[in-house]
């Protein structure tokens, strides 16, 4: 039986996009079962429902705390009997609301390879410190933020020519193809 997984988003879904397309593979050992976004003008949410897949609009601006925003997720994500959960750009900070009862089945896929630049600007921040490398990581979520422990990565060479924007596309193709093999290794076990 395939493992259900649920996938939160923030905006394009260009990640999310790559699971549900990794999914519908005959040898995979998962399902895409919900997208959720924070994000009312998320366009990947208009692009999961397209494809059949059960979504959801929390807005958290909605929310007087974090905590009741995370409850009302946890809620929804409960619904739908998930095994894992895919943070694919879903851009919150996670209380222990959801963490807990998450705990070690909730993933995130970051723009750099940690421990090196967690939160925003990842690719900037490595151009300016003159990195030779940059990449992406899959990590479990934990409450701090990017810091939880990584399960893999991918990297790209930094090339003399980069800006943040080419060096985001080359991670981006990266993360396309991590994720996927990350989430189809932990829905095998």
């Amino acid at each position: 039986m395939k493992k259900r997984v649920g996938v939160l988003i923030s905006g394009a879904g260009s990640n999310m996009q790559s699971l549900v397309a990794s999914s519908r593979k005959s040898e995979s050992a998962y399902e895409i079962a919900c997208v959720v976004s924070n994000n009312p003008d998320a366009v990947g949410i208009a692009w999961a429902a397209e494809q059949g897949i059960p979504t959801r609009i929390i807005a958290h601006q909605k929310f007087l705390t974090r905590q009741l925003f995370d409850a009302a997720l946890n809620d929804e994500l409960q619904t739908h009997h998930l095994n894992l959960i895919a943070c694919a750009g879903f851009m919150r900070v996670m209380t222990d609301v959801i963490l807990t009862p998450w705990a070690w089945r909730m993933l995130n896929i970051h723009p750099s390879l940690l421990p090196k630049y967690t939160g925003l600007n990842t690719h900037q921040r490595a151009l300016d410190a003159g990195d030779s490398e940059a990449g992406c990581s899959v990590h479990w979520v934990t409450a701090d933020l990017d810091a939880g422990p990584v399960i893999a990565q991918a990297s790209v060479k930094i090339l003399a020519s980069d800006t943040a924007q080419t060096l985001a596309a080359r991670v981006l193709e990266q993360e396309h193809k991590l994720y996927p093999e990350v989430l189809q290794k932990i829905a095998e076990a």
